[in-house]
Order: structure tokens, then sequence, then C-alpha cells
């Protein structure tokens, strides 16, 4: 309900209601997105589901991920405020419903969308499972190494590195910004979701990580999927090392249970990651529960 209905409802007008009350009102209705520019061109978009990016080009605009169809539709109305060129392109890191649920929003809108193919796969195949598929909008160029593509003076190239997350995340780079989105192979101080039904890999992404980090340099600005209470979507590669440390550490420790005869179930009970005390909170189960999974066949 926008504000207008809502007082329409309630019978109230702003000149009926105190100063205090219009203040709280006003907190009520206030928007819960946020953008945040990295750069005069390049910025994020957060709400609900995974982070955002865009980039503003005199060739029109990028879209870096989608959320959900009413978070996506939040943005586009944000982004025609700051340009009026057309939307030219969306690109999905990979197929999970919090990044390409939002596609639909763009149907008709935006020019193409671009995914590894395997990203493309995996999301159709979720669709057909639970009878979505109406409400998806698939990616109609798809690449197996890499995809560039100029857009004023911007480059964006896409690299697949291998399974990770699942297996068909992408590296987004843009160039000139040295920005790079890296969607779900970084949760930032947060413990990951490993989608072993889309051929995640977690010993693969830590050779995924690697070579994003020798790739990149110290002046890279890193945009993340998720991050934890605390800490920010963005960050350099001290960050993208810090989660790589913490896969690793994720690995040894089942590797160390498997090899003592521990359980499953006893191996979840786990409360935090030896060597990785900075990630913390709910959801250790995921990682640990499909790495054993992965290990122990």
């Amino acid at each position: 309900m926008n504000r207008r209905n809502f007082l329409q409802n309630s019978g109230l007008s702003l000149a009926a209601i105190t100063v205090s009350q219009q203040k709280v009102l006003s907190a009520f209705f206030q928007e819960n997105w946020k953008i945040n520019m990295l750069t005069d061109t390049v910025g994020t978009f957060t709400e609900r589901g995974g982070t955002i990016g865009f980039l503003l080009s005199k060739d029109g605009i990028v879209v870096m991920d989608a959320q959900f169809p009413e978070q996506a539709g939040h943005l586009i109305q944000e982004l025609k405020k700051k340009t009026e060129k057309p939307f030219q392109l969306l690109i999905n890191t990979h197929h999970h419903g919090d990044h390409t649920a939002g596609n639909i929003a763009f149907k008709g809108l935006v020019s193409y969308v671009v995914a590894h193919e395997n990203s493309k796969t995996n999301q159709q195949n979720v669709a057909r499972n639970q009878k979505s598929e109406d409400k998806q909008l698939y990616p109609d160029q798809t690449y197996s190494d890499t995809w560039c593509q100029d857009f004023g003076r911007e480059k964006i190239c896409l690299n697949y590195y291998g399974a990770g997350h699942t297996n068909g995340d992408s590296v987004v780079h843009l160039q000139h910004a040295n920005i790079v989105h890296m969607g779900d192979l970084v949760f930032n101080r947060r413990h990951p979701y490993v989608d072993n039904s889309a051929g995640a890999d977690t010993k693969s992404w830590i050779k995924v990580l690697d070579q994003s980090i020798a790739k990149f340099d110290k002046k890279t600005v890193f945009i993340f999927g998720h991050s934890g209470e605390g800490y920010d979507i963005t960050g350099k590669k001290e960050d993208l090392i810090a989660f790589r440390d913490y896969l690793g550490n994720v690995v040894q420790y089942v590797e160390n249970g498997i090899r003592d005869g521990k359980s499953k179930e006893e191996i979840l009970k786990a409360t935090a990651i030896p060597g990785s005390p900075e990630w913390k909170g709910e959801g250790i189960q995921r990682p640990l529960g499909a790495t054993y999974d992965q290990l122990a066949g």
C-alpha cells in the first residue's frame, strides 16, 4: 500500500496528524532499498536478494543480477531517474532465484541477457521443476569460457573459472573501472550456500578464488553477492583471500572429521569453523553438509 492509499483508507490526512506522527509515517513508508555509487558510472543496489551491480554508460544501462521482480522494479525506476539511456544488457552471475527471478521485470526493456551456459541450463531445470517457466526471462546469449563487450569507454568481460558455488558462476570484470562482481562466489563473513544440486564443488571453488586473486590487483573493488551482519557487500582482494581460506578451513574440518570416523550428523554439530572466527551466526551447516556430501561421495 502506498502513502496516499494508506491515508485514504485510514481516514487520515497529513494536515490532521501531528508532526511526530508524520515522522513515524515517513519512516514507515521510506524505501528500504539502497543505491551506492562506487564511481560516477558504476554502483550497487541492495534490497532483498543478491547484490545488484550496474553501469551507466553512454551506450545504455548494464545491470548485473536482478534479485526478485518487485526489487528489480525498484531498481529500474531508480535508474531511470539517473539516465535517459535505454537498458542494454542484463548479466546473471548465476541462476539462483534471488539473482534471476527479477529478470522478468526486464522483459521488453533490456536488449539481451547473458550468462554462463551452465547457468542458463540450471535456471531452466529449476523453472521446470517448480513449474515457473512462465515467470522466467532466460539468457539469450551464453558463453563457455570468456565473453567480452564494450559499452562506451567501459569493457565488460565475463570469465568462467570452474565449479564453485554452482557449476555456472561468472566473474564479471568492468575493466576501465577496475570493479569485479563476484556474485555468490564470495559470501563476505557469512556462511555460504553450496548448491550441490547445481554442480557446486568446494575444493574447486577454492581454485576459482585463487584464479581471481591472481588476476586482479590490489586496487580492484569487488562486489559480493552477500555479506554477514556488520560487513559490506564490497571489498578488496584481502576479502577474497579471507573467504578462500575460510573454504579451505571448511574442507579441512570435514576431511578431519571423516578421517576420525565422525558421521555427518556429528560434523554438523560444529558451532564454528576452526581458523575462521569472523564467520559467525546461523548457516554453518550449509557448507559443512554440502562439503561432507562431496567428500564422502
